[in-house]
């Protein structure tokens, strides 16, 4: 569960980490040349299909993260055009050479002036009447300039028109998501022994963002969770300058980027002392339902089917009104992404999705509780991506 973007004070001096892990080279992987997640022409075909069952002739992509998913674009402005036999790539000067290096099989175009002008102007859209585009991620604005520059073009919103296709990752995504969940799991054994009474939640959200960035991350993929105490309450706590007391709980929620994929882990850690008898008990609640919707994981079931596993271990323990959001959510190149697990959704969980599985409780002025995992979605089950222990930490 990611946070949005608050307070400070002296902690006591950080523990020697070791010497900074070797920085990678641009473009390079913590695996030694694993193989980067594929590109270019069966998505290409992916997409004609998927505008084709829109009812529609060609495709307009134009959100940042599809786009490096469909060609490996990884640049901030773009336009890709997909028709029945032809991709155009479109963006501006600024990207010109990583475009040529990096954009698989579509043909790229860098033009002065606005896309989609450019578009109309070397007639990339000639004999597409209908052209799908993705709704969740266009503008009025953009709508009403698309169809200024193409007025004989009909333009179809399709909601989710790659979601699915996205989501359903081949092994090398798969592959990149794990060494991304790796380094934060290494990340939070190289943070624990900064934890202590008397540390602000800020400074320990510091040291989160620089041991991911010494260790090779690009990015991180949030801004890290700390929430101590009765903070914890707050799924989406802000770090502050509170610190930290002897027996509370700390929910600790971070993630990174890693060669273009994210990484979401939560843990929950007792700092300074054994927490109170109802602290553990309401854990070890959540500890189980969560080891029960990983169990019960697979392609094929509903978001709400999995969220209700988990769901109904809390509601047994007398603590259902405590557990306020859905049980998790796709990661990838975005760190939220479809599919969403919620009792609130009825979609097909597709295989090769990467999901998290972070059931919580939250009892206001007194503590909040999460443990979350990312697992890949099989046919049979769910391989878990987080290897680390559930176990309530005491440090």
């Amino acid at each position: 569960m990611t946070a949005p973007p608050d307070p400070f004070a002296t902690p006591p001096a950080p523990p020697d980490l070791g010497p900074p892990a070797t920085p990678l080279a641009a473009g390079a992987n913590r695996e030694g040349g694993a193989a980067p997640p594929s590109v270019g022409a069966g998505r290409l075909d992916l997409v004609r299909a998927l505008a084709d069952a829109a009812g529609a002739d060609a495709a307009l992509v134009t959100h940042a993260p599809d786009l490096r998913w469909a060609v490996g674009f990884t640049g901030s402005n773009g336009l890709l055009v997909v028709t029945g036999k032809a991709a155009h790539f479109v963006t501006d000067g600024r990207y010109r050479a990583q475009a040529d290096d990096e954009v698989e099989g579509a043909d790229v175009h860098v033009p002065e002036g606005p896309l989609v002008d450019y578009v109309a102007e070397a007639g990339l859209l000639e004999g597409a009447g209908r052209v799908a585009v993705q709704a969740e991620h266009l503008t009025v604005a953009a709508l009403d300039a698309y169809r200024e520059a193409l007025p004989a073009v009909e333009f179809v919103p399709v909601k989710n028109l790659l979601s699915e296709a996205v989501a359903a990752k081949d092994e090398a995504a798969i592959a990149a998501v794990a060494r991304a969940q790796a380094l934060t799991c290494e990340v939070f054994d190289a943070v624990l022994p900064f934890l202590g009474p008397g540390v602000a939640e800020r400074d320990i959200a510091a040291e989160i963002v620089y041991q991911h960035l010494r260790r090779g991350a690009s990015a991180m993929s949030f801004e890290p969770i700390v929430a101590s105490g009765p903070r914890g309450a707050l799924p989406h706590a802000r770090p502050s300058s509170r610190t930290i007391s002897p027996g509370e709980l700390v929910v600790i929620d971070m993630g990174c980027v890693l060669d273009g994929y994210c990484s979401d882990l939560t843990r929950t850690v007792a700092v300074g002392g054994e927490p109170h008898a109802s602290a553990r008990e309401a854990y070890e609640t959540v500890e189980r339902a969560q080891h029960a919707a990983i169990a019960a994981a697979r392609a094929g079931m509903t978001g709400g089917e999995l969220d209700a596993v988990a769901r109904d271990v809390i509601e047994a323990d007398g603590l259902g009104e405590a557990f306020s959001h859905s049980l998790g959510h796709g990661v990838g190149i975005e760190v939220h992404e479809w599919p969403r697990l919620s009792q609130q959704v009825e979609h097909r969980l597709p295989a090769g999705a990467t999901v998290t599985i972070e059931p919580g409780v939250y009892l206001p002025d007194r503590f909040g509780i999460r443990i979350e995992d990312l697992v890949v979605l099989r046919e049979g089950g769910a391989d878990n991506l987080t290897p680390l222990p559930t176990d309530l930490l005491v440090v």
